[in-house]
């Protein structure tokens, strides 16, 4: 399965939530993005399906090999567009909201460019 959108913004939420918490639970998915409980469980259960989650007894959401690989390339792309949209001058709202939307359709190659320049000219 070639993961969606939707399902790289989840991987990469439960990366972001496992660095602030001991344990990531489905119901801290559901209040992090803002969506009903009953639609992150039919997303967890499809990324368990896939291999980029396991869940415990308890409930635990963890990230596999793949998940973590993926959630970590999403997680960079998008920490890198919106500070170097910020040091462009683009409000850190807007910043933010535009490396969402880019940092899942960006080549490999593209990205890798970026980072080139902005390590070489900033």
């Amino acid at each position: 399965m070639t993961p969606t959108e939707s399902s790289e913004n989840y991987l990469e939420t439960i990366l972001m939530l496992s660095e602030k918490k001991p344990v990531v639970r489905s119901v801290d998915v559901a209040n992090e993005t803002g969506f009903r409980k009953s639609s992150i469980s039919i997303a967890m259960k499809n990324l368990r399906e896939n291999g980029y989650i396991t869940i415990s007894p308890e409930g635990y959401i963890s990230l596999t090999e793949k998940g973590l690989e993926l959630a970590s390339m999403i997680y960079e792309r998008h920490k890198v567009l919106s500070a170097w949209f910020i040091h462009l001058g683009v409000d850190p709202k807007i910043a933010v909201e535009d490396a969402c939307k880019i940092e899942h359709d960006l080549s490999a190659e593209s990205f890798a460019a970026i980072k080139k320049y902005i390590n070489e000219n900033t």
